[in-house]
């Protein structure tokens, strides 16, 4: 019988795991189940967890193993089974030739020329996962890189060589982890999400419109409201959402260069993870994913990311804001359209587990908190000077209203109405300022210019 502890073992076996020895990982001599519980460790994740350290020791590039958060997520979003029948794929083909009809009455915004689409769950996942990769990158490299410098630091000074030689791999295993704790979030959102825009996000390509019918038939659960009057709202919805990313070719790349100057911006508390790696215990191997999923990693927001993240808001309060008044126009033939849009707004407004786990593992949460106001500000707009003009503001960046406008409705609509009249656009604070600002510049300019004349020469 061995006089080694537990911590002797453990320590042992990380020795022999850094070192790059196979036989670490249960091969002929190693570790086996039995040993494994006497150290006080779940065999079972521990499994798990030495097949992410051959992942990491085999891979050669160093970069987030990004198949990993696919894997995961495909796990839990192909869970029940269940595969989409021809008849929802009729029903659903029906509601959105209707919507696409009342759309072309509601905005001048053309059609995408698209066919819609029905998703499975799994097929969200595969279609919108690189969106979600190209939105936690930055925080999963700094997690990796964190994780690297923590873990060399609390190592002891015998150990810092061979620690050093293997930074590659606890790198990749800082990345693996996010990856894994990623993939887990975007499975649950597949099992939440309705529609293609129903996050807020462009996720899918601009143009497509889709439904995953396996969600949509839980949604209406307890509304007591007709099948085919909730399609046909969602699918004008969808739809709208649709022909908006399609027109302004621009908007995709500026929503999303919103999300990546957020993430960007976001840096790994290290005091938080170097107190993790000196409590380190063998037997709670999940500890560190537990972190992540918390957010106990991500320190406040800076004074840059709080900003960006305002911009954020403001631009997806003004997108789901236009697409509700739109929708709700084309939608106004249903007897149940009250209660269906305040159903969703509430929906919307309460967010949903898998959501509040992706603001707690990027730190971003994409739930507009403006949409009820840019919402009333669109309709002030289309009544005032008609959806042609309203949806124009929509053709170049510089033409969309800013939250100064939701705010402010009244101004905007009397710009827009001088623009119609040909008249010069009335004056609000802004403009007061600047002329005044260059007015002061104009006649300094001129004091200087006189005094340069009026010097005699020597």
């Amino acid at each position: 019988m061995s006089d080694n502890t537990p911590d002797d073992d453990f320590q042992e076996m990380l020795r022999r795991m850094l070192g790059g020895d196979p036989l670490a990982f249960g091969g002929a001599g190693g570790l086996d189940p039995e040993q494994l519980r006497n150290m006080g460790v779940d065999p079972a994740q521990m499994q798990q967890m030495m097949a992410a350290f051959q992942q990491a020791m085999s891979a050669s590039d160093g970069g987030i193993p990004w198949d990993a958060a696919r894997t995961g997520a495909l796990h839990v979003a192909n869970q029940d089974g269940l595969a989409i029948t021809s008849g929802q794929r009729d029903d659903l083909a029906a509601s959105f030739q209707l919507a696409d009809l009342w759309l072309s009455e509601a905005t001048s915004i053309a059609p995408t020329g698209q066919l819609p689409v029905v998703l499975t769950r799994g097929e969200w996942v595969e279609q919108t996962l690189p969106v979600w990769q190209e939105t936690a990158e930055p925080v999963a490299t700094s997690v990796a890189d964190a994780l690297t410098e923590a873990l060399e630091q609390q190592t002891p000074e015998e150990m810092r060589q061979m620690v050093s030689n293997a930074s590659r791999m606890i790198r990749q295993i800082g990345g693996s982890l996010f990856a894994a704790q990623l993939g887990q979030v975007v499975g649950r959102l597949s099992k939440e999400v309705v529609s293609g825009g129903d996050v807020g996000l462009p996720v899918l390509p601009a143009g497509v419109a889709a439904i995953l019918p396996q969600n949509f038939a839980d949604l209406g659960e307890g509304l007591e409201v007709p099948h085919d009057e909730l399609a046909l709202y969602f699918a004008a919805r969808e739809l709208a959402h649709a022909r908006l990313f399609k027109h302004a070719k621009w908007l995709r790349l500026h929503v999303m260069s919103q999300v990546t100057d957020f993430a960007r911006g976001i840096h790994i508390d290290t005091t938080v993870l170097d107190d993790l790696a000196e409590r380190f215990d063998p037997s709670d191997p999940q500890e560190l994913q537990e972190a992540l999923g918390s957010g106990a990693l991500l320190p406040q927001q800076t004074d840059a990311q709080k900003n960006a993240l305002d911009r954020l808001e403001n631009m997806l309060a003004l997108i789901e804001g236009w697409v509700d008044v739109v929708a709700a126009d084309a939608a106004s033939r249903i007897p149940s359209l009250e209660r269906i849009a305040e159903a969703t707004r509430r929906r919307r407004a309460v967010g949903g587990p898998a959501q509040d786990a992706l603001g707690a593992l990027v730190g971003l949460q994409l739930r507009p908190r403006r949409l009820r106001e840019a919402a009333s500000m669109w309709r002030a707009v289309g009544d005032a000077v008609g959806p042609e003009v309203r949806d124009g503001l929509w053709d170049y960046p510089d033409l969309v209203p800013t939250a100064e406008d939701i705010d402010d409705p009244a101004g905007l609509i009397a710009r827009l109405e001088a623009s119609a009249r040909g008249e010069e656009a009335p004056r609000d604070e802004m403009d007061e300022a600047l002329a005044q600002l260059f007015a002061e510049a104009e006649a300094e300019d001129g004091d200087d210019d006189s005094g340069e004349g009026s010097t005699p020469r020597g």
